[in-house]
């Protein structure tokens, strides 16, 4: 016992030292959040960043689990996209970042501590857990809340990052409305660009669907529906080489509509105001290039769960390649203790509101599963102990300065040749 007592005193010092030898805004700025390891498994440890990440975070810190979130600083799809989120319920005129930031906040608020660093890999081998990630090494947990996402996959053409959040989006079902009674652009043959060609012909004026061979891979149904649908046309055997913008005038500098940005020379920034204002096509099978105007391009070619690090440790869905297997509509996985939030287990809806969703759900099945197993106590059953150690040590030593010291017992009773009246004093 007194040994971890001074393994813990050595740790505080440790953590003092470190404290004194940061810069003081730093300090002031990670403190609120930062996590220190108490030498003790960690309750839970949330795995990402994002909406499903902070739901967890928000409703387990709640619980008074003290979640420890593990993410890197750049986030998620929603932490990357910079236009207003319009379809989350409540919230409206906040940008991805922004709301991201206020979930963040709120987690802090009830406890939740933050690492920012990437997970490599999960041992599920032994127990408790064990996280890695690539600057805190090993870290043990009783249980353990996957919310990574899933990355849009992108085609990687010109145009295409430089105008991301000014009319190139993955998401027809967030970004759709906003080009309401224009021309848009879809990529891709499978079901879902069939669906978003669908969605975005309920308000767009024009859906041209572009594809690179001569059929679709997507179900009949869905198939059969946008080739019948009278707003959708299809551009067989093409393939999208370029995707044009404009800059957005401002007060300041006022500039020509007709003026297009220069994609290749290198000077384009992400955050510059620009918007998409037409697409270069180049036909498969020709080769011949031609020019169309539009005035956004989404890119429906699939997406990747960012599951890798779980290779070997849970179960994959087997009709979805790389989303994790979950059972039955909870969060649990294949592992006990391992559950999945977001859009690692969801290949259908992929929407920030179902993502925090889950990410609750997650949060209460990992808190009845530890006070079913009766895990993460350790901290405060050391403490109860060292207090009822410390209780008794107060108590024999109360009992026995109430007889008092008796300097005659020491010398084995009473001393000869001592007045009576100095030894009553005594």
């Amino acid at each position: 016992m007194l040994e971890e007592l001074e393994k813990r005193e050595d740790n505080e010092r440790d953590e003092e030292i470190e404290e004194e030898d940061c810069e003081e805004e730093d300090c002031l700025e990670e403190n609120p959040s930062r996590w220190i390891s108490n030498g003790f498994p960690e309750k839970v440890i949330i795995v990402g960043g994002g909406p499903a990440g902070m739901a967890s975070a928000i409703y387990a810190a709640r619980a008074g689990l003290s979640p420890l979130v593990i993410a890197p600083s750049m986030g998620g799809q929603l932490q990357g996209k910079g236009v207003d989120v319009e379809n989350y319920p409540g919230l409206h005129n906040f940008t991805g970042p922004a709301v991201i930031a206020s979930m963040r906040a709120q987690a802090i608020q009830f406890g939740a501590v933050f690492e920012e660093d990437l997970v490599t890999r999960i041992d599920a081998s032994s127990r408790p857990l064990k996280v890695y990630g690539n600057s805190t090494g090993s870290i043990e947990a009783h249980s353990i809340i996957v919310a990574t996402g899933a990355d849009s996959k992108w085609l990687g053409i010109p145009g295409e990052f430089e105008l991301r959040g000014g009319g190139v989006s993955s998401c027809a079902t967030c970004d759709g409305f906003l080009f309401s009674g224009k021309h848009v652009l879809v990529v891709g043959g499978g079901d879902t660009a069939m669906e978003d060609a669908l969605v975005l012909a309920r308000t767009s004026k024009k859906v041209t669907l572009i594809h690179r061979r001569d059929s679709f891979r997507a179900s009949k149904v869905l198939a059969d529906r946008v080739m019948n649908h009278p707003v959708i046309e299809i551009q067989w055997n093409t393939v999208l080489e370029r995707i044009e913008g404009k800059s957005l005038p401002s007060p300041d500098n006022e500039v020509d509509e007709e003026d297009e940005i220069d994609l290749d020379d290198g000077s384009v920034s992400v955050d510059a105001d620009k918007v998409v204002s037409g697409a270069v096509l180049k036909d498969a099978l020709t080769g011949e290039q031609r020019k169309v105007d539009c005035d956004a391009v989404f890119v429906a070619i699939g997406h990747s769960p960012n599951t890798g690090f779980l290779d070997g440790v849970v179960e994959f869905d087997p009709d979805h390649k790389g989303y994790v297997k979950t059972a039955g509509y909870s969060s649990k996985t294949s592992v006990q203790g391992i559950y999945a939030a977001g859009d690692v287990s969801d290949a259908v809806y992929r929407q920030a509101i179902t993502s925090a969703g889950s990410g609750a759900a997650a949060a209460l099945d990992a808190e009845r599963y530890l006070s079913e197993e009766g895990l993460g106590n350790e901290e405060a059953e050391m403490e109860a102990e060292l207090l009822r150690e410390l209780s008794e040590m107060n108590d024999a030593s109360s009992s026995h300065s109430d007889v008092g010291y008796n300097a005659y017992e020491d010398v084995g009773g009473r001393v000869q040749g001592v007045r009576e009246s100095f030894g009553a004093e005594m």
